[in-house]
């Protein structure tokens, strides 16, 4: 969810200050771009050393740098951010913010801020029940920030009740949330093939693919994530998933893939074919299992409906997605797709690269676009493919809206 996000991380001088260590680090592992602002006593509690190696940019402390001269502008880092978090928050800082004091970069910062703003008070609990911290705190909440309650426990004066900074974990979950409520997927309607289909012989026998599924559940987790409502139609795999914002339908044959695809499509707003559809399927399919002799066997093939192409004639303002497996004529071929199905881009799989395509944990993928735009990915795992695949399809359907 924060892939990309920027977020200033604001750290006082409270005993609470460690845990901005963690909170970094989460934040840098969910893909967020972190800088750090300290006041001059949250140095004497936690090193800015250990915090300008986790979030891997230097630590702003003072207006300038004492060596060289070079400004520090709070304007600059005001407009840079997504969001500005300012955790830990000591009674000291949160009653000059609400009066607008700013005799410090991480204040003055606060002022300059155009995003949104996150207060997480650290302190103990006689200052956070005081009526003054309480005003402070309200006047903090009027002017639109974002209060996150502090804990009860034991604190670092040895009493126990309210005013323990919330845990970084927690904070970080709170980040995810706010800005699942802005993405452009927010309750937006997806549907999401997966896995392969068989196609029957006999009671026993099939015609199949190598298709793991991992791809298309990947997907489903990530647009789930971002705030989607995901209608999964998945073949035979072995995985599971449980979110509360996907609807997973279990078929097994291209047919009935095809059946539900057609029923659901009208009420989504985009759909992303990462199903390995099997082209044929047996014209006649034994009811018994057939017996094993000396003689050759002819099956003859007739072919599956092409779900990829009924869609793309049944779109109206809709985001359609495809997949290319490819093993020859990589570009070619997936722009000959494109164009004959009506996609809004492709995503081109080369079948014979090793780590890449089915069964593996990595992917490596080439997005084609019915402009002729090509931008092809590094390998990597299929998690992070399906960041950049459902990354190009919020903006799709961002602009349409």
């Amino acid at each position: 969810m924060l892939r990309g996000k920027r977020i200033l991380l604001g750290v006082t001088g409270s005993i609470a200050a460690y845990k901005a260590a963690v909170l970094v680090r989460l934040l840098v592992k969910q893909g967020a771009e972190v800088r750090v602002l300290m006041t001059p006593l949250a140095k004497e509690f936690i090193s800015p050393l250990t915090l300008a190696t986790l979030s891997k940019n230097p630590i702003l402390v003072d207006f300038f740098n004492p060596e060289n001269g070079q400004w520090n502008s709070h304007i600059d880092l005001g407009t840079w951010a997504d969001l500005y978090l300012i955790a830990p928050a000591t009674a000291n800082t949160i009653a000059k913010m609400a009066h607008g004091i700013a005799d410090n970069l991480l204040l003055t910062t606060y002022l300059s801020a155009r995003c949104p703003v996150m207060v997480a008070p650290a302190m103990d609990l006689d200052m956070f029940q005081h009526k003054t911290t309480q005003h402070n705190i309200q006047t903090l909440i009027s002017y639109g920030n974002i209060v996150i309650e502090p804990r009860e426990g034991e604190l670092a004066s040895g009493l126990e009740g309210k005013g323990r900074m919330e845990e970084p974990e927690m904070i970080v979950e709170r980040i995810n949330q706010y800005f699942s409520h802005l993405t452009a997927l927010q309750g937006v309607k997806i549907l999401v093939t997966a896995g392969p289909t068989y196609e029957p012989i006999d009671p026993v026998r099939y015609i199949g693919n190598h298709s793991s599924g991992k791809m298309g559940y990947a997907l489903a987790n990530e647009l789930a994530n971002r705030g989607a409502e995901v209608i999964l139609i998945s073949g035979p795999v072995s995985i599971t998933i449980s979110h509360p914002r996907i609807k997973l339908i279990y078929v097994n044959t291209a047919i009935e893939m095809y059946n539900q695809a057609i029923a659901y499509f009208s009420e989504c707003k985009a759909a992303i074919l990462a199903a390995a559809v099997a082209d044929y399927r047996p014209k006649n399919t034994s009811t018994h299992k057939i017996k094993r002799s000396d003689t050759s066997l002819s099956i003859e093939l007739e072919p599956n409906p092409d779900i990829a192409a009924e869609l793309g004639k049944r779109k109206n303002r809709q985001i359609l997605v495809g997949f290319a497996l490819e093993t020859e004529n990589h570009i070619e071929n997936a722009t000959k797709k494109l164009q004959a199905k009506n996609l809004d881009f492709i995503v081109l799989n080369p079948a014979n690269e090793p780590q890449a395509g089915f069964i593996s944990e990595t992917n490596r993928i080439t997005i084609v676009e019915p402009s002729g735009k090509i931008e092809t990915y590094d390998l990597k795992p299929k998690n992070e493919v399906a960041k950049d695949i459902v990354d190009k399809l919020e903006k799709l359907i961002g602009s349409i809206k």
